[in-house]
């Protein structure tokens, strides 16, 4: 069922955005001539809930839609690093929170007729305030708290957008209410 890849020629190799061109043959001998890979680092986001209850949500401007839009943490992980590591540093450093519990809930493949990649899907709880954001240079995010259940009752509005972050919070909910149900 998989196909055999004859060649392989890079087209962009940057950190955050490198394509390739793929020549590959499919299992019934047909030749696929051109088919387009963009590679990208794998990533991490989470459902990230303080003590007290709160989402912490992001809202930044996001380029390729020249929209600004509400999101939760989340970003790159870094070679070698485990992705608990890397959501806990990503909480940390985009919102200046750090939590006593962080679960893995699953992860998804953004679109992988294109992409190369995964994003890993946290639960994070008991966040605490303990510094200020640490943002990249070309970082722009505004923290807001929302009370849990305004968050389910956004995202059932539609009113979150971003795909990979629907898929975290619908995993992370699930999780939830399993929690609840087992008390």
């Amino acid at each position: 069922m998989n196909w055999k890849k004859l060649s392989s020629k890079y087209i962009s190799k940057h950190k955050y955005f490198t394509a390739r061109v793929d020549k590959c043959e499919m299992p019934d001998g047909k030749i696929v001539e051109e088919y387009y890979v963009v590679e990208l680092p794998v990533s991490a986001c989470a459902l990230a809930i303080t003590e007290d209850g709160n989402v912490v949500m992001a809202r930044q401007y996001r380029h390729p839609l020249q929209e600004t839009i509400l999101e939760i943490p989340g970003g790159f992980i870094d070679p070698g690093e485990e992705s608990q590591k890397a959501i806990a540093r990503e909480l940390l450093e985009e919102t200046g929170y750090e939590f006593s519990s962080i679960e893995y809930v699953g992860k998804v493949a953004a679109n992988p007729g294109v992409l190369d990649s995964y994003t890993e899907l946290f639960l994070a709880q008991g966040g605490k305030k303990v510094a200020g954001q640490s943002l990249d240079h070309n970082e722009e995010i505004e923290i807001i708290l929302y009370p849990l259940e305004e968050v389910r009752a956004m995202l059932n509005r539609n009113q979150i957008v971003q795909s990979l972050h629907v898929s975290c919070l619908l995993y992370a909910f699930n999780k939830l209410d399993a929690q609840n149900t087992n008390l």
